[in-house]
């Protein structure tokens, strides 16, 4: 038997190797093109399976509605490094902030400022955790801070506005919603510059009032003139004001003290742990009251700070 017509032939083996079959025209076929051949066969349907698993992974990622969230960095040595995935830990208390910023709008909405108000403190303690929880486990990422700022301004910009507009604000027409829109727009550029500054300031002070502090001012009047049973309608222009004012000193220039040169892991005096159970006593005594105070009196420390300042400049 013989098989005419046959030409020089190149296939690719799974190891990258080039093989040649020829038969000239006339010559039998012998056992070794026969060989060639069975081996031919085998290696395209080993290439058509790979392909085809290859398709089929590509079809699977491609139908998740989630992609993996891949972050570059440096190491130690300077050089980048790519990370993959997130840190679990951080972000719970970040979703949980989130969260808390969330239920008081929706409380808000239904009228439950109570809850609201309290909901917007609870916030802030989870805000307080999860930057130092990644500190002391060392997992910082660029996406959790970015996430840290979203949360921030769902729970300290647009949770205490709504609060203050459906407590009080919403009496005063447009005018209303034009001051709580000073405060969600103050609590925004306030985060966006925050996030430019990381690394270029002192860490010992904020430049202008921090969002949790001003969440705190606007929260605590809330929860504490509704917990006497005061309308909010009957004080709106005070709660205007104070807004308004909240929002302008979030974008001010004025230094605030930040407390974060304290150091926690360090051993302190015994004496120490008796003032902590002494703040909880009298905070827990009180909690609207005594929060809007201390509240107040940071809000008001920074223009008191900066009016010293250019006092001793003008006598020297």
């Amino acid at each position: 038997m013989k098989e005419r017509g046959l030409r020089p032939r190149f296939f690719i083996l799974g190891l990258g190797f080039w093989y040649k079959a020829s038969l000239q025209d006339g010559e039998p076929v012998s056992s070794g093109l026969v060989e060639i051949r069975q081996i031919r066969s085998k290696v395209l349907f080993m290439s058509e399976g790979s392909e085809g698993q290859k398709s089929a992974d590509e079809t699977t990622e491609s139908l998740l509605p989630i992609d993996e969230h891949i972050e570059e960095g440096q190491d130690a040595e300077g050089r980048k490094v790519r990370h993959r995935g997130i840190y679990l830990l951080p972000n719970l208390f970040t979703t949980a902030n989130l969260f808390a910023g969330f239920y008081s709008i929706i409380n808000a909405m239904n009228g439950n400022f109570y809850v609201a108000a309290a909901a917007v403190f609870v916030a802030m303690v989870l805000d307080s955790l999860d930057g130092r929880v990644a500190r002391l486990t060392n997992t910082q990422s660029a996406f959790g801070a970015e996430y840290d700022s979203l949360s921030d301004m769902v729970a300290f910009g647009v949770a205490p506005a709504l609060l203050a507009f459906e407590w009080a604000l919403g009496s005063m027409g447009k005018v209303g919603w034009m001051v709580a829109f000073i405060y969600v727009a103050g609590a925004a550029l306030r985060l966006a510059r925050f996030n430019t500054q990381i690394g270029s300031v002192d860490k010992r002070y904020f430049i202008g009032l921090a969002s949790p502090a001003a969440a705190g001012v606007v929260a605590g009047t809330v929860w504490a003139f509704s917990d006497f049973g005061i309308k909010g309608s009957n004080m709106a222009f005070v709660v205007a004001l104070l807004v308004a004012a909240a929002g302008c000193l979030m974008v001010s220039n004025i230094k605030y003290y930040s407390f974060k040169d304290l150091d926690l892991k360090g051993r302190v005096p015994f004496v120490a742990i008796l003032v902590v159970v002494l703040i909880f006593a009298v905070v827990f005594s009180d909690p609207p009251r005594i929060l809007l105070l201390i509240f107040l009196a940071y809000a008001v420390s920074g223009p008191v700070q900066y009016l010293l300042q250019l006092r001793r400049r003008k006598t020297v």
